[in-house]
């Protein structure tokens, strides 16, 4: 027998006992999940009741025109979904999901309540308009006050977004059928239960902001915020909590590093020379981590885990230096995140679409026949409404009509795979910007014909394209969200989430590049821009829509071609000892796959 890294036989290993039942668990589940949505909701309430009616605010109180009000409103997004990265590495390597939450709340309570008073206090903002031509632009110090409270904004968000989901998933066992079943229906009832909060406590919200006071409209959704941290304090005897694991942003860098020193060794299924350094996971006990299956895609960062140098690990096995050599744990937990990438680009013109409703969508509403009777005009930032009435119509539907239906006449799980939904999500982005062209064409012409600022036409022809928005979310966002969690271990779920929210940070910065790059090339020549200034009418919005949904038609033909390729079929993995992949091969202490070196195979 030639030497390997087993002194035994194959044929004299005793056979492998079955894995231990799960132990009971006697905290977590939809007991815990109740104060999660709880204060998620309440947040999501007091964030959206900003991010919905923030358009209007900076146009009506601090008279900035279009395309500031876009740039300061998608910067502001951008910068609080790129928070999360910080909030992942904090809450990975040092407070856990639980505390970066709890701080999280604060920070978020904090620019609220800073937020609130400059509404409150006059001398915070510039003085009212006298017509379009005199428009008083704010001082710098009053744009850095209210820049001060978006900034605690950004933070809150950061440690908020990228934890809530992730807390809630590590409240469910995925080692049992019925955790893995609470857990496919815990993302889609997440999404439902803030929505139904937003659109009942929204809708009184931003009628109170827009017809009553901006002040009272403000303090409303700070005093839900500060009601939504001790809701979520409440349920800490019911939580089931993940110690911090260490930063996977350091371990993965430390792997890049290490495969490129390494670039030029040879590794592969016929490589007789090396062995990868994969050691017993220190987490094995811990009833929430799994091993991750060694695997056969991506095999240029196997790289970092070839032991070139018995030398290169001490007394205890351990690596001497961790630039140098990594584990295959490691290795994996890189090709997991590299493994995402092709649909996080694709998620990115997804949310490029839904960010121009709260926006330019907006800007349209403010502009058109808002009127209902006499006495009554509908608040621009309610049109933010129907997307998430969309949203929540569908969820309720598909997970209480479609599905138990399906299942009865099929006999088995009938539900939408994530390339389906996704590709759905992104068909009716499309769909969305070409309808809202169409419409924004009939407003203006209307608009100039009748020699109005308002156009007469009734705001109720933009429903079609929030409603489009919505279903966007409720298609391709729920099924990309899903998808980043269940495909990543446990260790990995912040990371996920901190993933998801940065591809949305990446549409608002792209949204905000175009249209100033739009507005400068259009308006060349002495042109009139197609974008810029406070009156929608002398634009043409219309060629903007065109153009997203023109990235989007590009987009749909990426994803169908190539990053649906990495959307597998199932939550594979997710129940077993190792998690694999459907177009990998598994290795565990003694399965051995292509990643293992000849010496280990022979033996």
């Amino acid at each position: 027998m030639e030497k390997g890294s087993h002194s035994l036989s194959v044929a004299q290993d005793p056979p492998l006992p079955p894995p231990p039942p799960p132990p009971p668990r006697t905290a977590g589940g939809w007991k815990s999940i109740k104060y999660i949505l709880g204060n998620e909701s309440f947040e999501k309430l007091a964030s959206m009741s900003l991010i919905s009616n923030m358009t209007l605010y900076l146009r009506t109180k601090y008279n900035m025109d279009g395309i500031l009000v876009v740039n300061v409103v998608s910067i502001w997004s951008g910068s609080s979904n790129i928070a999360t990265l910080a909030g992942a590495f904090v809450s990975d390597a040092y407070l856990g999901r639980f505390r970066t939450l709890l701080c999280g709340s604060i920070a978020s309570l904090l620019g609220m309540g800073t937020v609130t008073l400059t509404a409150g206090i006059s001398q915070l903002r510039p003085s009212t308009c006298q017509g379009e031509s005199h428009c008083p632009q704010p001082q710098i110090w009053q744009l850095g006050f209210l820049f001060a409270g978006f900034g605690l904004l950004a933070i809150g968000a950061g440690g908020i977004r990228p934890c809530n989901i992730a807390f809630g998933a590590d409240q469910f066992d995925n080692r049992t059928e019925v955790g893995r079943s609470q857990l496919e229906s815990f993302f889609n009832w997440w999404y439902f239960s803030f929505t139904i909060a937003l659109v009942v406590a929204l809708t009184a919200v931003v009628y109170i902001q827009t017809n009553v006071s901006w002040v009272l409209g403000f303090a409303i959704p700070t005093a839900c915020l500060g009601l939504s941290i001790p809701i979520f304090l409440l349920g800490c005897h019911t939580y089931i909590y993940i110690k911090p694991q260490g930063s996977m942003f350091v371990d993965m860098a430390k792997v890049i590093v290490a495969a490129c020193r390494k670039q030029h060794k040879p590794i592969g299924p016929y490589n007789e020379q090396y062995s990868l350094y994969d050691p017993p996971s220190v987490n094995e006990t811990e009833p929430q981590m799994y091993r991750l299956a060694c695997t056969d895609r991506f095999r240029y960062f196997d790289k970092a885990a070839i032991i070139i140098d018995p030398s290169e690990l001490n007394s205890q096995g351990l690596p001497k230096n961790g630039w140098r050599l990594c584990s295959v744990q490691q290795v994996e937990q890189l090709k997991c995140l590299v493994g995402i990438v092709p649909v996080w680009v694709s998620a990115i013109a997804c949310f490029l679409v839904m960010d121009q409703q709260s926006t330019f969508g907006v800007l349209q509403a403010i502009q058109m026949n808002k009127s209902i009777g006499p006495n009554f005009k509908i608040p621009p930032g309610w049109m933010g409404l129907t997307s998430m009435i969309a949203l929540s119509i569908w969820i309720l539907i598909y997970e209480r009509i479609y599905v138990p239906q399906a299942k009865k006449l099929t006999s088995k799980d009938a539900r939408l795979t994530l390339q389906q939904r996704i590709r759905t999500g992104i068909l009716m982005s499309i769909l969305c910007m070409l309808i809202a062209g169409v419409v924004e064409k009939m407003r203006r012409d209307s608009a100039l014909k009748h020699q109005s600022f308002a156009s007469p036409l009734t705001v109720a022809l933009l429903l079609p394209q929030f409603v489009l928005s919505g279903l966007t979310e409720a298609f391709a966002a729920v099924a990309i969200m899903e998808f980043y969690t269940t495909q990543m271990p446990e260790s990995m779920r912040t990371v996920a989430g901190s993933i998801f929210f940065l591809s949305s940070s990446i549409a608002s910065y792209t949204s905000s590049v175009l249209v100033n790059v739009i507005q400068s090339v259009s308006g060349r020549n002495g042109k009139s821009p197609w974008l810029g200034g406070h009156d929608l009418n002398k634009n043409r919005l219309e060629y903007y829509y065109y153009i997203i949904a023109g990235l989007g038609a590009v987009n749909f033909v990426y994803f169908n071609f190539f990053a649906s390729h990495y959307v597998f079929t199932s939550n594979v993995g997710m129940g077993r000892r190792e998690m694999q992949l459907e177009d990998s091969t598994p290795r565990d202490s003694r399965t051995l796959s292509k990643c293992s070196s000849k010496d280990e195979e022979k033996a």
